[in-house]
């Protein structure tokens, strides 16, 4: 894929409290000598990455697991490192995930002085019935009690995260979550549906989830009742105030190289895709030795033209606005009609695909089978 001149950061904290019921990512509690550990490992990673990457970084995004579990003083360490190893631009998005019911006002007041100007805060749902259900260690008062202290140091860009399709809910108890969140005024919510990933204590129990039909409505009625709070939807699963649709994820889904430091973390740079080990003990031990962090690489994979062509399609494609016929001219070097005008004809015809101004994108119905549409893309 042709490359951009900036590059994003993502920067993987894998602590928590305790595993969410649903939840596969790479994550687990820990006491303050492993979290030191780890910082320490990744603070050498951030150090020797920053010293060979001279590109100006657009974006920043500190996901976990819970960043915000970490104390201040090694969210500190962590923030003063990349903006000492890294050209990070003065206008740079960079955002922390943060969950209720570990957040303080000291933590807050030095991520913002230290450069973070986004929040993303975990809430799922308003409800303490499906809060409980999906194993969440905080109620809705106490994310309420951290969504104003983000307010009082300074947040101006907050992302509330929800979650539909959670067992026992129904599509008036979602159109509830859903206004009562909104009329906090949140900059972007992002409304994901509810996956059983295998592995997790979901998967191992018979819940009782809302039918089909009832999830698509709970999708549609998602973008109507946000709409009528000034969201937009700008992506299949998030919707945004005016100029605040998040710059990170936009970058992941239209190409822009992104650099993972951390465990597990998954890294896009120069054409070539690879992820660094998910083995905590091994990723500490690994930084002691002179070869960090290229020590701890794997599934190191060169993209192939045709790989970054499907790329180009179907991570576009889950923006509303879809992909550029242009830009697909100007990256490849040959029109889109030539690789994939049987596709696009015969998903327009079926109305899960339109065209307007050189641009193609999903339609609403599109976007329920995506899935479906987005691996005829795969050539």
């Amino acid at each position: 894929m042709e490359q951009n001149k900036k590059i994003e950061l993502y920067v993987h904290i894998p602590f928590c409290v305790k595993k969410c019921d649903y939840c596969d990512f790479l994550s687990a509690p820990a006491g303050r000598d492993t979290q030191e550990q780890y910082v320490q490992a990744l603070l050498h990673e951030i150090q020797t990455e920053g010293g060979r990457r001279k590109e100006p970084v657009a974006s920043v995004f500190i996901g976990g697991g819970t960043p915000s579990i970490l104390e201040a003083d090694l969210l500190e360490k962590i923030l003063k490192a990349l903006y000492r190893c890294f050209y990070i631009e003065k206008e740079a998005e960079v955002t922390m995930e943060a969950n209720p019911g570990t957040l303080t006002l000291e933590k807050l007041r030095i991520c913002r002085e230290n450069g973070v100007n986004r929040l993303s805060l975990g809430l799922q749902s308003p409800d303490d019935t499906e809060l409980a259900s999906l194993g969440r260690i905080h109620d809705y008062q106490q994310f309420l009690e951290s969504y104003q202290m983000a307010r009082e140091a300074g947040f101006h860009n907050v992302n509330v995260d929800l979650m539909f399709g959670i067992p026992g809910q129904t599509r008036d108890g979602w159109e509830k979550s859903l206004r009562t969140v909104a009329a906090l005024n949140p900059e972007h919510i992002s409304a994901y549906s509810l996956i059983i990933e295998e592995g997790t204590p979901f998967a191992a129990r018979n819940l009782k989830l809302p039918d089909e039909d009832t999830e698509y409505q709970m999708y549609e009625d998602t973008a109507r009742i946000l709409g009528e709070y000034g969201f937009e939807q700008y992506e299949i699963s998030n919707y945004a105030k005016v100029g605040k649709a998040c710059i990170h994820n936009i970058g992941y889904w239209t190409g822009v190289s992104y650099l993972g430091l951390g465990l597990g973390a998954a890294s896009l740079m120069d054409g070539c895709r690879f992820t660094n080990t998910t083995s905590l003990e091994r990723y500490t031990t690994a930084s002691r030795k002179p070869d960090f962090p290229d020590n701890i690489r794997k599934d190191l994979i060169k993209l192939t033209r045709q790989e970054q062509m499907e790329e180009f399609m179907f991570l576009g494609l889950r923006l509303r606005s879809g992909i550029s016929k242009a830009e697909f001219a100007q990256r490849f070097g040959i029109p889109i009609e030539e690789i994939y005008g049987d596709v696009i004809r015969r998903y327009k015809e079926l109305a899960l695909l339109q065209e307007e101004n050189g641009r193609i994108f999903l339609s609403r119905h599109g976007i329920h089978v995506s899935n479906t549409v987005m691996a005829d893309f795969l050539l």
